[in-house]
């Protein structure tokens, strides 16, 4: 991290820290079976920042606190059950002055200055957390990372179909899969994988993102603007339809096994038509 000194950009001669600009990172967006579809751009600003630690750090702090009960309690000398009475006399007896057994230097008696119940709520801006959001993702897009597929199209809940996707995109370790509204049965398909966790896309949160290994969108989910990269979605076009044929001419639409065919019925309507008047001509020989 540079720290600019130009007059024209720090007024007054003051020091700035200048922050690099934004890396533009591409990842391949695949199919749950581990096929290629295309190469997409992600967003720079949101995929591409220098993580920046320290606003990362309170944002985890603050998130961790919140999610704290505060249900703790202790009782003070008020509060517990006995004690009315002078243990003994004030004097005559040799030992320190006592006016209570439950004073909290005494066994069974009350704990002073001890804990509360209390909210350890911190509060931070939204540009904060949004920011902190913004840097684990781009933390984990600068290691690649980030998976992006197309849909989740299992058909029903199974975990089986969950691990064989997973196993498919080659993840290993935590993964942490962000879902839609609509994902129910993806939702439930992953949800007896002890590494795999899965959150809703408006749940999405910078500690999950740390706390992970791998993150994986879909195309409904991915935030920012993605932008195909030039080149390399037509080669994997080829290479999908080359290993699906059936699907290649789905694709096609029906009407592209019949387009091939029309020069042939051109030319056998025409052989037809020639052929009439030889045979007129042997029938009148005849």
């Amino acid at each position: 991290m540079s720290i600019a000194t130009d007059p024209t950009t720090a007024p007054g001669g003051q020091r700035r820290r200048v922050r690099p600009d934004p890396e533009h990172r591409t990842v391949e967006r695949r199919r749950i079976d581990g096929t290629v579809i295309d190469t997409i751009s992600l967003d720079p600003q949101i995929f591409g920042l220098v993580p920046n630690t320290a606003v990362l750090h309170q944002v985890i702090t603050a998130q961790l606190a919140g999610a704290r009960a505060g249900t703790q309690s202790t009782r003070t000398r008020a509060e517990v059950a006995g004690g009315g009475a002078k243990p003994f006399r004030q004097k005559g007896t040799g030992r320190a002055r006592q006016g209570s057994i439950r004073s909290p230097q005494w066994s069974g008696g009350g704990v002073a200055l001890g804990p509360k119940p209390r909210s350890y709520h911190q509060r931070t801006p939204k540009k904060m957390i949004r920011l902190a959001l913004h840097s684990a993702l781009s933390d984990r897009a600068s290691e690649g990372k980030v998976v992006v597929v197309d849909e989740w199209s299992f058909p029903a809940p199974k975990t089986k179909d969950a691990v064989a996707a997973l196993a498919a995109l080659e993840l290993g370790g935590r993964v942490l899969v962000v879902l839609g509204p609509d994902d129910g049965i993806p939702d439930r398909s992953f949800a007896n994988l002890a590494d795999v966790h899965a959150i809703q896309i408006t749940e999405l949160n910078a500690y999950d993102v740390l706390r992970n290994d791998w993150i994986v969108f879909t195309d409904a989910t991915l935030p920012g603007e993605t932008t195909p990269v030039p080149g390399k979605p037509a080669a994997a076009r080829r290479a999908r339809r080359a290993a699906s044929p059936e699907k290649g001419e789905a694709e096609a639409g029906p009407g592209a096994d019949e387009a091939p065919s029309i020069p042939e019925a051109v030319s056998e309507v025409a052989e037809a038509d020639a052929d009439e008047p030889e045979a007129d001509g042997e029938g009148s020989d005849g």
